[in-house]
């Protein structure tokens, strides 16, 4: 029988209450500040999104999803600021209370998933199908138009009937012959600015649908030019045009004639600087 303390009450006592022991989120944060290493740091290198590293910080895994993936994360997380994840992965459970639960997979979706980033309307397609519709507008009212102005000719016809008696008195003629159109003279060519692009638009052959924009793609002109009218843009840099049926209409940039043998009913889209039309 031995007097006095044993050996064993000489032994220092070693401090391992809970209230000694940092938390799980607590124990990664001074581990990643010990590195020299941002949240967004930890976030790149583990691909676990910075919203959720703070909320583990924070000792908050609410947003991780479930257990399963929380036990996930916090091992990540160690691996990569240093830590040995087991006895955080033991502490863990001992604050959850042993086994994780099973995690649901819609809340775990919802919580990872990306949303998909919002598109704007898609404006080009719009406006190929405005013009496809104009267009189809223009040749039904052109072909409505022809249809009528034949068949009134076809009833003139069958109703007339010539007689022997009926004398017509005979029309006056005019000795003074139709004026034809004038084109821009060699004084128009000269009085077109040369600091800016001038583009005339006739309707000669018939009426077609122009589309005219400017250099900073602002609307000048968009609409119906009958037979016989005229549209004159002008811009200091660029015209971009489109015709709606190019045989039915004559040009003039920079007051001079565009000899190019346009097809009716053909759609053309054109533009013109100040330097054009190209000599030679």
């Amino acid at each position: 029988m031995s007097i006095g303390n044993s050996p064993e009450d000489e032994r220092p006592f070693e401090d391992v209450s809970e209230e000694a022991r940092p938390s799980v989120g607590r124990a990664l944060q001074q581990a990643r500040i010990a590195a020299g290493k941002t949240v967004e740091d930890i976030s790149n290198a583990t691909r676990v999104r910075t919203a959720i590293v703070r909320a583990i910080e924070a000792d908050d895994f609410t947003p991780c999803g479930g257990d399963v993936y929380a036990r996930g994360h916090i091992r990540t997380l160690a691996k990569a600021v240093g830590l040995d994840p087991d006895p955080l992965l033991a502490q863990y459970e001992a604050m959850t209370g042993g086994r994780p639960a099973p995690t649901p997979a819609a809340p775990l979706f919802e919580a990872e998933r990306i949303r998909p980033e919002r598109r704007g309307p898609n404006w080009t397609a719009a406006m190929v199908a405005a013009i496809v519709v104009v267009i189809g507008f223009v040749g039904f009212t052109a072909f409505k138009g022809d249809s009528g102005t034949t068949s009134a000719k076809e009833q003139v016809t069958e109703n007339s009937t010539p007689t022997a008696d009926r004398t017509d008195p005979p029309e006056p003629k005019s000795s003074k012959p139709a004026e034809p159109t004038p084109e821009p003279s060699d004084s128009a060519i000269a009085a077109a600015p040369q600091d800016k692009v001038t583009v005339r638009v006739s309707a000669t052959n018939g009426r077609s649908w122009i589309s005219a924009k400017d250099h900073n793609g602002r609307m000048l002109f968009d609409g119906l030019l009958d037979k016989g009218e005229t549209k004159t843009f002008q811009d200091s840099t660029r015209i971009n045009l489109i015709l709606g049926d190019a045989g039915a209409v004559q040009l003039y940039v920079n007051g001079k004639k565009i000899e190019d043998q346009f097809q009716p009913g053909a759609v053309e889209r054109l533009t013109y600087t100040k330097g054009d039309p190209q000599a030679g």
